[in-house]
């Protein structure tokens, strides 16, 4: 399954700024971002190595293709290429709801979707949702959202981010809320797949990476898949991301938390059990969730 994640969020919010992030620390990834059209999405041009009328091809092995207004075969392609990549970023326009792109994903043989990320400038998302033209869009855009990014956090006060955090477990409920400015975060918040050491989380400064708090949780005895995935995404324990193996009594089976969404599924024949947590803030309950879980952790 190749794991797809849509990028939304309103005009101006930073959407290509994170995208062109994700490209220079994609460590070692091949990743397939996919837009309306190039225009949409300006590539840093030293990233570039070659283009074409529908392809930027872009150092490490990673792609930019423009698909006009085929989702779907754009996708499919991204399935028959050699190499195939290791994860799709779709960027959705401005205006766009990210959630009918993941609806797409969920339909379509061959992909999982691996979250919806909705990017927000951390200064005016407020007034823009209280606006009477583009307000309904903003709001669809966050109830959308597994993850939000509060970008431009630099640009606003403490009590303020107190505020908007506050107002967004209304208006994003199902979303984890991640504080970043001009676009950084670590890879590993965003894409499957991730390095349970937040000291070689790629791609953010030191500030950044002390804002996450990671830990690799071990198991005793046999769990509840499903219990276990809900324990992770209680928004009382702040997780951001979960993913790993647990012991069941089918044998090993795989969790994926994104915000408050989850998901078990198989486990490939060489899973090692264990999960790795990612938590906002500089502190993770690991306590807190080995209490929630019983007997069964280590």
């Amino acid at each position: 399954m190749l794991p797809v994640t849509a990028i939304g969020g309103y005009l101006g919010s930073g959407k290509t700024t994170l995208v062109n992030h994700l490209l220079r620390n994609a460590d070692g990834r091949k990743l397939a971002v996919l837009v309306n059209e190039f225009g949409q999405l300006p590539i840093d041009e030293d990233l570039i190595e070659a283009q074409d009328d529908t392809l930027i091809s872009i150092t490490g092995g990673c792609v930019c293709c423009s698909y006009g207004n085929d989702l779907i075969e754009a996708m499919m392609n991204m399935l028959r290429m050699e190499p195939r990549p290791d994860h799709i970023l779709i960027e959705a326009s401005g205006v766009a709801l990210p959630g009918g792109i993941a609806a797409s994903v969920s339909l379509m043989d061959g992909f999982e979707l691996d979250g919806v990320v909705v990017m927000t400038d951390a200064e005016t998302v407020r007034r823009q949702a209280a606006n009477d033209y583009i307000g309904d869009t903003i709001e669809r855009q966050l109830s959308d959202a597994d993850l939000v990014l509060l970008n431009k956090a630099d640009l606003v006060s403490a009590s303020q981010l107190q505020d908007l955090e506050t107002w967004m477990e209304t208006n994003a409920p199902q979303a984890g809320i991640v504080r970043t400015a001009h676009g950084e975060v670590p890879t590993s918040v965003i894409l499957q797949g991730f390095d349970p050491d937040p000291a070689r989380f790629s791609g953010a400064t030191h500030d950044s990476i002390a804002a996450f708090a990671s830990e690799v949780l071990y198991f005793s005895g046999i769990v509840d898949a499903d219990a276990c995935a809900q324990t992770f995404a209680d928004p009382c324990f702040n997780l951001v991301r979960a993913k790993g193996f647990v012991p069941t009594v089918d044998g090993l089976r795989a969790i994926q938390v994104v915000g408050r969404r989850w998901a078990v599924s198989d486990a490939p024949e060489d899973a090692v059990p264990g999960v790795v947590l990612i938590a906002a803030g500089a502190k993770l309950d690991l306590a807190g969730i080995k209490k929630a879980l019983g007997d069964s952790v280590a």
